[in-house]
């Protein structure tokens, strides 16, 4: 590749933040960024950042957030924007109005508009918290109506092997998926709604032993599954909201698949392509909302490197014994990396809205804003 084509990885802003993080979510339609994790006394840790023309300001910290330490956040099912559902290590989900927290000047859409003194801030409210898992969440991720007749709906993973379901109008879970006792339950790790148009919505799950699993959950049925040999630290679909295209899962011991999700034959599954990344464990993936074919993962190594995902001249083959439709898989090249710390990068979120913008965590504590540019120079 032409190196003067590789995207830039500029670091704007590096904060500090007093507690472990988990993970870091850009609040859609904002410049802001929420970043939990767990705090020394092992309460559940939350910071708000927001940018502005000074630069990124600190709108509201709170170390004693949650009873309990908070594993890993969403805002995808958000009817507005401002509420984050927070899975914690005591097994509970809650949404959180963190627009009530932040409170003061700017407009609606969290854009600066003036001094936001400590008075004008509340405690975030909660408007939905239940038991949700025996043990952590591990896992989370949600989903808008995507156009279609269904609810906003919230997906949990949980450390009793569970993956659950929530409709926050009601306080039970709406589809509840239990390991078989005969086997024992393992450790669910990674969560991930996709296929979301119309009626159809699936769900796809990452456990502790390599095992991924895609859920139906209009036939309530295992669709198919997998085992990646490494435990599964992530995955992602490219775009949840629409019929399947392809999904990246990522592993311990340093290792992602990208799976090409148009055809499935009977017995060889989906195709996938396996690249090696970071030289330790690949924690997190994250698609560039603008272009599906682009993504980012976060490594063990403290670096976060970028991605596109090239195409084959056919997605679809004849199997060579049966003759049945097989798909084909892509290819896998790195743009850039760049290692940002020396512990694990294992929060990352692009902005929605900004093309390039994105945000990240790591273990050493902080919080960091970079801007990714020369993308539109990969397109499809």
């Amino acid at each position: 590749m032409n190196t003067t084509d590789a995207p830039c990885m500029i670091e704007y802003a590096s904060k500090s933040l007093g507690f472990t993080p988990h993970d870091s979510k850009w609040a859609p339609g904002t410049a802001r960024v929420v970043t939990t994790g767990v705090s020394p006394s092992n309460k559940g840790g939350l910071c708000v950042h927001e940018l502005g023309k000074s630069g990124m300001a600190e709108t509201l910290r709170d170390l004693s957030f949650r009873p309990s330490g908070i594993k890993c956040s969403t805002f995808g099912g958000s009817r507005g924007g401002y509420t984050i559902a927070l899975g914690e290590y005591g097994g509970t989900l809650s949404l959180c109005d963190i627009e009530r927290g932040v409170g003061g000047g700017g407009d609606k859409r969290g854009h600066p508009g003036g001094e936001r003194r400590p008075e004008d801030r509340g405690a975030p409210a909660s408007t939905f918290s239940v038991q949700a898992h025996e043990g952590i969440v591990n896992a989370i991720d949600g989903i808008g109506s995507a156009g279609g007749t269904q609810a906003p709906e919230i997906v949990t993973g949980g450390k009793d092997g569970c993956v659950k379901v929530w409709d926050t109008r009601v306080s039970a879970a709406v589809v509840s998926l239990v390991s078989d006792p005969a086997t024992g339950a393992r450790d669910c790790w990674a969560v991930a709604f996709g296929d979301s148009h119309g009626d159809e919505r699936s769900v796809l799950a990452g456990f502790d032993n390599g095992d991924v699993k895609l859920f139906d959950l209009r036939t309530n049925s295992v669709r198919w599954e997998t085992n990646c040999k490494n435990g599964i630290a992530s995955l992602e679909f490219d775009r949840s909201d629409i019929e399947m295209n392809k999904i990246v899962v990522t592993t311990l011991e340093s290792k992602f698949r990208c799976y090409d999700m148009r055809t499935q034959h009977p017995v060889d599954g989906f195709a996938f392509t396996s690249e090696v990344a970071h030289r330790s464990t690949v924690w997190t993936v994250a698609h560039l909302p603008q272009n599906r074919d682009v993504f980012m993962t976060g490594g063990g190594n403290g670096g976060f490197n970028i991605y596109r995902y090239r195409y084959p001249k056919s997605r679809v083959a004849k199997h060579l014994q049966d003759g049945k439709p097989v798909g084909v898989a892509g290819s896998v090249d790195l743009l850039n990396s760049r290692v940002v710390s020396t512990q694990p990068v294992v929060g990352f979120d692009w902005s929605p809205d900004r093309e390039g913008l994105c945000c990240m965590c790591s273990l050493d504590q902080t919080m960091r804003v970079f801007i990714v540019t020369k993308l539109q120079k990969h397109g499809r």
